[in-house]
């Protein structure tokens, strides 16, 4: 996708939150939370990237204002 980086946070029940910039983009619980979180939990940092790229799809459309910094 890019060199965008997202980070996650598993909940105690199993909940995974996944951010982006540091805005949740995606919450997932149940058996996808679960499945996503034992995924997580033995991969590498380029492996994360790769399953949380892969679990969030396009949450951008492109609708997004860029900060001029």
């Amino acid at each position: 996708m890019g060199r965008e980086t997202f980070t996650y946070q598993v909940t105690k029940d199993e909940v995974v939150r996944i951010f982006w910039e540091g805005r949740c983009v995606m919450t997932l619980g149940g058996r996808r939370g679960k499945l996503l979180a034992t995924e997580l939990a033995d991969a590498d940092e380029e492996r994360v990237q790769y399953a949380l790229q892969r679990v969030t799809g396009n949450f951008k459309r492109g609708n997004e204002r860029r900060v001029k910094r």
